[in-house]
């Protein structure tokens, strides 16, 4: 250890001033002034190790050297040439001048170092062999043999043996382990620095944790030593260790809540705060009762309600808290009106249609939520701030009544939009869209596009109308020309369609969705690669009144886990080819299920049945007919290749199908978990009769990945045709989003 320079002070010793002094007092002075030097001796003989700043080390001074040869032969005189010596001088008030050297400072005998010298400091290593001392820890532990809870390789808890004098200790130990620091150090040297800090951090915590459960009188007990008692060598990392009393747990003393016995729905709301006194305390109790009050406080009228942050008052002498949670229900409010911001845009009447509540009902928070999650679900606003407005105060037992202030920030509502893409069901494909999205308020959309590729071209408008009538019914009518050229037929049409529809969007899945509509077609087709001996294109002009129905009771839209899927269709259509007119009934039914066996590996299959009757094959244009083969038909085949087929080897459709699908999604380890292996079989039939044709079953079967992309999954599958036809490919490749059914 360097030692450290001490300041010694010089005190003068003071003197009284006499006429005489006898020798006996001057010899008790002397007597004094010699014991004063001694002490003063051995204090310059302590630090005599130590140099004076620019002064050599001098020897021990001795009693003869302290006493003044004057003081011995003559007292009298010597003291008093002392006390005139001592007396104050004459000021002379004369300045000085500036170059004027100053006089001799009294008493500094010291002369100042002109040349000082002083030794290089000496740099010292770092001590890289310090480790915790590894003695026996049992003899400092409280708990000898309490049960001992590893966190880590380097931080372990002792609790009582007895489990009820602490019985929340896993779920202690558990939340303690996600926020102790401790765990986070590697064990390195670098790491050994910092864990006697860390640990008193994690006493803290523990202290705080304990305060959550109700101990507030816990005894925590830090250790820091080898992580493994009774180590003798310090060759291991060290180790901390806490030994915990947790002590009475508090009780739940009184409770105020403020005004809340001025509501209505007083015994109801005090239940959803289910504490009372003499409730063991815990803190994640209390705030979780009043998340649960403040939300049937909205669920139940009160729009203005007002809730303190909770206070708890900690009695020690009485081993209980007590809880003060200042509410303040302000009133219970029915809803009479909706107040949009922007009228001409999207008006008050229009979002009380869209509403899940009618005027006169009480007031609702999740209602008011689900109203704002709609209109920013029209696409037309980029935000939309909801905000209760008292119009009349409660009377009398009687509700209030509040307006809905909306505030609209308009988006921007022009689309444009183009997609350039390859598929091995529609080939080379470009596509481009213009859309204003409020062209005829309120949500009157128009939309033109157009479709330029090998098998297909289109252009089409669109007219749409989201919420028309009701909350997620739309209005549709689109009108098209277009060119169809597939591996069945090739067809030429101009269509007006128009659609009434209550469907499932991505945010609003619904468990019932149906549409009815009209649909008046008139097409040029024939069978492809027709040459000069097959028939000229038919024209057929066929009107039809669609309606379909689909109960769903899946968990999500895209990637079901969990449910049923039940579908169907029923179209009455009346065709007119050559003078001859028919008319038939398209019908089909589909049916999909899905069972989660765990959360790696769901199991799903589909089933499909179709039939048309009431007229021959012939009398229905080959693009109304059923076929099957595909992505999201019967994989391993190409679009449209199962089935019958005309005298030149084409796919002729027919009026009845069937079809089913079994797959099994089991989840991987890869990417995250999210990368699925999916092996699948298939299989489809169609008859040219309208009962189902069982004979000429095709089956395929194969390999497909999902990768979870957080929006909806990626599909690529690979499939065979397990009994393949002639024209049939050996593989099949099918890549979109979503599953395949």
């Amino acid at each position: 250890m360097k030692p450290t320079l001490l300041p010694i002070l010089r005190q003068p010793i003071k003197t009284e001033r006499r006429s005489s002094i006898p020798a006996s007092v001057v010899k008790a002075r002397i007597d004094a002034a010699a014991r004063s030097a001694a002490s003063l001796a051995a204090g310059v003989v302590f630090f005599s190790a130590l140099p004076a700043c620019g002064q050599e080390t001098a020897s021990p001074l001795r009693l003869d050297d302290l006493i003044p040869d004057a003081a011995v032969n003559n007292p009298d005189d010597w003291a008093a040439d002392a006390t005139q010596s001592r007396a104050s001088p004459v000021q002379d008030d004369t300045p000085s001048a500036r170059d004027t050297p100053m006089a001799d400072v009294p008493e500094l005998t010291i002369g100042w170092p002109e040349d000082l010298s002083l030794p290089p400091i000496e740099t010292l290593d770092p001590e890289t062999d310090i480790a915790f001392a590894r003695e026996a820890l049992a003899s400092q532990l409280i708990l000898q043999n309490g049960t001992v809870e590893a966190i880590g390789s380097t931080l372990t808890i002792a609790f009582p043996a007895d489990f009820a004098a602490f019985p929340l200790r896993q779920e202690f130990v558990s939340r303690f382990k996600t926020l102790s620091t401790i765990t986070d150090l590697s064990g390195t040297a670098e790491s050994v620095a910092q864990l006697a800090a860390r640990a008193r951090a994690d006493e803290t915590l523990l202290t705080d944790l304990l305060r959550v459960y109700g101990y507030y009188d816990a005894q925590i007990t830090r250790t820091i030593g080898s992580a493994a008692s009774g180590a003798s060598e310090a060759d291991g990392p060290p180790g901390v260790r806490f030994d915990i009393i947790p002590g009475q747990r508090y009780t739940v003393g009184a409770i105020d809540l403020g005004q809340l016995h001025t509501a209505p729905d007083f015994a109801y709301l005090r239940g959803q705060f289910p504490i009372a006194s003499g409730d063991l305390l815990s803190s994640d109790t209390i705030v979780s009762s009043q998340l649960s009050l403040n939300l049937a406080l909205g669920e139940t009228g009160y729009p203005f309600a007002e809730i303190d942050p909770p206070q708890l008052l900690i009695d020690h002498s009485r081993s209980e808290g007590d809880i003060t949670l200042a509410v303040r229900p302000n009133g219970k409010y029915v809803i009479a009106a909706i107040v949009s911001s922007e009228p001409d845009f999207l008006s008050g009447q229009h979002l009380a249609t869209i509403a899940r509540f009618d005027a006169g009902d009480i007031y609702q928070r999740s209602l008011v939520t689900d109203l704002r999650r709609a209109i920013t679900a029209t696409g037309l606003v980029s935000s939309a701030t909801i905000t209760p407005r008292e119009l009349t105060p409660p009377t009398r037992g009687r509700p209030g009544s509040a307006a809905l202030d909306i505030d609209l920030t308009k988006a921007k509502l022009r689309t444009i939009a183009g997609a350039i893409g390859y598929g091995a069901e529609e080939g080379v494909r470009v596509q481009a869209s213009w859309e204003h999205r409020n062209l005829f308020p309120p949500e009157g959309a128009l939309k033109l596009r157009g479709i330029l590729g090998t098998k297909e071209q289109l252009g089409g408008i669109t007219f749409r109308k989201n919420n028309f009538g009701g909350r997620d019914r739309v209005l549709t009518f689109d009108a098209f020309v277009s060119t169809l050229d597939s591996d069945a037929f090739d067809a030429q049409s101009i269509a007006l369609i128009g659609t009434y529809e209550r469907a499932s969007t991505l945010l609003f899945q619904k468990q019932l969705g149906w549409s009815v509509g009209f649909e008046l077609v008139g097409s040029r087709e024939r069978a492809p690669n027709a040459g000069a001996t097959q028939p000229r294109r038919e024209t057929f002009l066929t009107g039809a009144v669609p309606a379909t129905i689909l109960y769903d009771t899946t968990d999500d839209l895209l990637n079901p886990s969990q449910g049923f899927r039940l579908g169907g269709r029923l179209s009455p259509e009346i065709s007119r080819n050559s003078g001859t007119q028919s008319i038939y009934i398209r019908t089909q039914f589909d049916a999909s299920a899905y069972h989660s066996v765990n959360p790696g590996l769901v199991l799903a299959g589909r089933v499909r049945l179709g039939t048309i009757p009431g007229t021959s094959l012939d009398n229905i244009a080959p693009s109304r007919r059923y076929y099957a083969g595909g992505g999201s038909s019967v994989r391993g085949y190409g679009f449209q290749q199962i089935g019958p087929r005309d005298t030149a080897g084409a796919p002729s459709g027919g009026r009845s199908v069937v079809e089913s699908a079994l797959e099994a999604r089991i989840k991987t380890g890869f990417f995250g978990g999210a990368l699925w292996a999916v092996p699948f079989i298939d299989a489809g039939s169609i008859g040219s009769d309208p009962a189902p044709d069982f004979d000429d079953i095709r089956f395929g079967a194969g390999l497909g990945i999902r990768y979870d992309s957080g929006f909806g999954p990626l599909r690529v599958d690979v499939g065979v045709p397990l009994n393949p036809g002639p024209n049939d490919n050996p593989v099949a490749v099918y890549v979109s989003l979503g599953q395949a059914f």
